[in-house]
């Protein structure tokens, strides 16, 4: 355990010797950890949101999906407890009580409710979870065993309760222990008391994270994918084993302070490479079963509304802030039927295809058909897009300001459109089949990369014009 809290602190100096970070390299880790905490915390209490639905609803404001209100509503509110962590944490000198521990509650759970429980008798039945209170009923949980494991009881909770907090004003007091560790410690106790109805285990990550804000360390996120390691180092403290989960909580802050010094750095911190999001792009395109249909002005009209301008526009904004600083000069042009291209880039190629459709709409002469393969298929002006970038003078070695050029390209083709970077099919996708946001996040990550190990290759090896 000491191990890694040590590794904690050294990732701690980094970061500090890197601060403050540029306001959108901040913008964008801030909104990382407040989407990611939100989504796996309640996901891990099981709320069915998805990522994508949780990322809709909490920065759109927009909701998608066949979902419970109530999970909605769980959701933005769990986002309104979260900033009042931070703003609780920002005040070094404001103790941590049983008010506020219970306003918590009230702000998670956002009104009573009707819940399914079962009575000591192990009969189904319902009870009003009320908000902001301690619990009324007693509450239990069965342990991977079968056996029942008691909370502490209605009785003793308040007197808990006022004992964990003199317990943690003392130990800060004291400044004896890592605040990893004070932050995990007070984390146990509190979910060993559970003393609300519902919301012990939200609460519990939330608390956390206050302790760790209030010591200048970032959001900790405990995966909803790991559950089962969560709950087996909760199940090792209850056996005696605390070290086991202060560990677990360490190494869990290891991925939220490498994830910082990326955005420090001004490094990526999206995780469009994880492998459970390459699988479930997987499913997704292996169970498509979709008859092709050939291409419509509507059609293309209608990817570029929902889901192809976002990819260019993402595209050149990543593009951007992962490598603009490098070079002296930027040339952004965009293209559509190839020509000599604009260099207003995405503006121009979304301008140009809506006219152009439109165009085409209002001219009956145009209205012509061609047969492909035994279908009849309506001629469309809108062939192929491409954002080309071309990158000019790397400037952060005098001696080798070689170029770096760049293109993403879509083809409208007779029965499905295609992505490419660089002339490489990145994706083949069905006209009734829209570019998912995985998809685009995907297309981009291996764009970026292709353009970071291409830069890195010349500046071993210089272009042979340049040498």
């Amino acid at each position: 355990m000491q191990q890694t809290l040590n590794k904690i602190d050294e990732l701690t100096k980094t970061l500090q010797a890197l601060l403050p970070m540029k306001p959108e390299w901040q913008q964008r880790l801030d909104k990382k950890f407040r989407l990611e905490f939100n989504y796996n915390s309640n996901h891990l209490e099981g709320n069915t949101l998805t990522y994508s639905e949780t990322e809709l609803l909490l920065f759109f404001g927009k909701t998608s999906g066949d979902h419970d209100i109530r999970e909605y509503e769980e959701m933005e509110a769990h986002n309104v407890a979260l900033e009042l962590i931070k703003e609780w944490a920002a005040d070094k000198e404001r103790p941590l009580n049983e008010t506020m521990i219970k306003s918590l509650n009230e702000v998670i759970l956002v009104k009573p409710f009707w819940k399914e429980a079962i009575t000591p008798g192990g009969q189904q039945t319902r009870r009003l979870i009320k908000v902001g209170d301690y619990k009324e009923f007693p509450n239990s949980v069965r342990l991977s065993n079968g056996e029942i494991f008691e909370y502490a009881s209605v009785a003793d909770t308040p007197i808990m309760m006022g004992e964990l907090i003199e317990w943690f004003r003392a130990e800060e007091e004291k400044k004896e222990l890592h605040p990893v560790a004070l932050a995990a410690l007070l984390h146990y106790k509190f979910v060993r008391i559970h003393p609300f109805d519902d919301g012990n285990g939200r609460i519990s990550r939330l608390l956390m994270n206050y302790i760790l804000l209030k010591n200048n360390l970032p959001w900790l996120v405990i995966k909803s994918a790991d559950k089962k390691n969560y709950i087996t180092a909760l199940n090792k403290a209850d056996t005696g084993d605390i070290d086991a989960f202060v560990e677990y909580v360490a190494n869990q802050l290891l991925w939220s302070l490498e994830l910082s010094v990326s955005a420090a750095r001004g490094e990526s911190v999206e995780e469009s490479d994880d492998i459970e999001k390459e699988i479930s792009l997987w499913k997704r395109q292996l169970s498509a079963s979709v008859d092709a249909q050939p291409k419509t002005d509507d059609q293309v009209a209608e990817l570029f509304i929902k889901c192809l301008n976002i990819l260019l526009h993402d595209y050149e904004t990543k593009m951007k802030t992962s490598f603009y600083d490098l070079f002296a000069k930027w040339e952004i042009r965009g293209f559509v039927n190839g020509g000599n291209g604009n260099n207003e880039g995405v503006e121009y190629i979304v301008s140009r295809v809506n006219n152009m459709i439109e165009n085409l709409k209002k001219r009956e002469e145009n209205n012509k058909y061609k047969t492909v393969m035994g279908f009849d298929v309506h001629e469309t002006y809108v062939n192929t897009v491409s954002l080309k970038i071309d990158m000019l003078g790397f400037k952060k070695d005098g001696t080798n300001t070689f170029n770096i050029f760049t293109d993403l390209l879509i083809e409208f083709q007779d029965f499905k459109y295609v992505v490419k970077f660089n002339s490489q099919i990145k994706i083949e996708k069905l006209y009734s089949e829209l570019l998912r946001r995985e998809e685009r996040e995907l297309i981009i990550s291996d764009a970026v990369k292709e353009t970071f190990k291409k830069i890195k290759l010349s500046l071993i090896n210089p272009p042979l014009s340049e040498i």
